[in-house]
């Protein structure tokens, strides 16, 4: 028998997941998510688990609940440690109840890992506190679905004071204020709509209670919206932090590989950004290769490397061998300073670094340095370009490729979450084919496009896809390209 955690991902902000959720994501050999739980969790997961979607959204459920209980119990009866990622906190109208309910009928053990909830931190991205000292000493938090039917006893809560909160209850907006009116609440009390709160799709409507629906309507708000009724309200614009943001509001897709994809990812969400993180590349680390080449190593005058990740893979292969890197006499060079950030957290200073990620870059520096019969190490991709090798030799060096590692196609979970992407940042040729293999062409056509410099641009111009050019081939390069927009 397996276990069941029932998992809160927070309200949107891929961030807003805790640090337990997180680690025993990583443990999960089966998971279902939802809709509002989002994509941008699944990268925490293994290769080999196995992902299912069990979304609820309007007037389209692929599960019901019921669906949804059984699959919870098949899966950790075929031995599974299964994650049921749900949005916001599994026990706050999430229905999180009712699932472990159906685990504890056949005795199967469950955690709760509760969640950062949608009532308190859409409205604090959206600049409502929700209380706040001689204002609002209570919040009180109803559903607001199918509002017209709810028990709710709309005299004590035009009456309690605080703020209050409905969630889920968009179509319900002009009942719920109708009734707090009818009730004796002020109708210029001040009311407030926020839509896919701490998301790029974040809108917020603010009003009073007798035209809040009227405006709501005229912005073209829809569900998932949570409305909030109470004097916090005013606070909206004075503690508005997250629509100030200089990329509030764009969702900027990055398709680099997991390993590589977490600097500008993290950049990118500090300045406001939603990022949808889609891995188009796969690393398959070949190390092995250099077996044949570990007692030469001594041998060569420079030994160059063209990415983080054949850093990587060269010394995870020196490692695993027992190798001594003082035995290398020879200098070491990169390309960018991505590559060499790296070799400088392995202790190497290498002494020729090009400014620019382009092998061309990397040649003009070298030429200053290296003669006929020098004996170069060149550890890289299966899938490098042939030119410094090439322009290498024809200066008469002696050089050795090695394939240490090579790329292939990613895996694409839900192409759904590209929908919703409105810039896309290729940083590889490797990474425009494979994503036009992910998600196609036309799908690619249709954004924002950013090349990370211009042997990128050309396999973008060989598919027709438009696009702008970082001044700088790096990540800070593409950030301020952005910010330029």
């Amino acid at each position: 028998m397996g276990k069941v955690y029932l998992i809160g991902a927070g309200p949107g902000d891929e961030e807003l997941i805790t640090l337990k959720a997180v680690r025993k994501l990583k443990e999960c050999t089966a998971v279902m998510y939802d809709r509002l739980s989002g994509t941008g969790v699944l990268k925490y997961l293994n290769d080999d688990c196995k992902i299912y979607y069990c979304g609820k959204e309007p007037g389209c459920h692929y599960k019901t609940q019921d669906e949804i209980n059984e699959m919870l119990a098949k899966l950790a009866k075929e031995g599974h440690t299964v994650g049921r990622i749900k949005g916001g906190d599994p026990y706050i109208f999430g229905r999180g109840g009712e699932e472990a309910l159906r685990l504890i009928e056949d005795d199967i053990e469950f955690e709760v890992i509760p969640g950062i909830t949608s009532p308190i931190s859409v409205l604090n991205y959206g600049g409502i506190p929700v209380t706040h000292r001689k204002i609002a000493q209570s919040f009180h938090v109803f559903t607001g679905k199918s509002a017209e039917k709810l028990n709710i006893d709309w005299n004590a809560a035009a009456h309690v004071g605080g703020t209050l909160i409905f969630l889920m209850g968009f179509e319900s907006l002009g009942v719920i204020a109708e009734n707090l009116i009818k009730n004796g609440m002020s109708k210029d009390t001040p009311c407030g709509v926020v839509m896919r709160g701490t998301t790029a799709k974040q809108r917020k409507v603010i009003a009073t209670l007798s035209d809040i629906k009227e405006k709501a309507v005229e912005a073209g708000l829809y569900s998932p919206c949570i409305i909030v009724v109470g004097d916090v309200v005013k606070f909206n614009d004075e503690l508005n932090w997250y629509e100030k943001k200089p990329l509030f509001g764009r969702n900027i897709c990055i398709t680099r590989s997991k390993e590589q994809s977490a600097e500008m990812r993290e950049k990118l969400i500090d300045l406001g950004a939603q990022v949808t993180e889609i891995n188009s590349i796969k690393i398959e680390f070949t190390s092995e290769n250099m077996c044949g080449y570990l007692d030469k190593l001594p041998e060569y005058d420079y030994i160059i490397f063209t990415s983080v990740n054949g850093v990587t893979s060269f010394f995870n292969m020196l490692v695993d061998n027992n190798y001594d890197v003082r035995n290398i006499k020879g200098v070491f060079a990169a390309i960018g300073p991505a590559t060499e950030k790296a070799l400088k957290e392995r202790g190497i200073i290498p002494k020729i670094v090009a400014e620019k990620f382009v092998a061309e870059s990397l040649f003009d520096k070298m030429k200053n340095f290296v003669k006929p019969g020098d004996k170069i190490f060149l550890p890289r991709s299966k899938q490098a370009r042939p030119y410094l090798a090439e322009v290498l030799k024809e200066v008469g060096c002696l050089v050795d490729e090695c394939y240490t590692y090579e790329t292939v196609t990613g895996k694409l979970i839900d192409k759904s979450c590209f929908e919703d992407t409105d810039t896309v940042i290729f940083t590889s040729p490797s990474t425009v084919r494979n994503m036009i293999e992910l998600v196609g062409l036309d799908s690619i056509k249709e954004k924002d496009v950013i090349s990370i410099g211009p042997i990128t641009g050309k396999e973008l111009d060989k598919n027709g896809i438009k696009y702008s050019v970082s001044d700088e081939y790096t990540t800070e390069g593409v950030i301020n390209k952005l910010l330029e927009e």
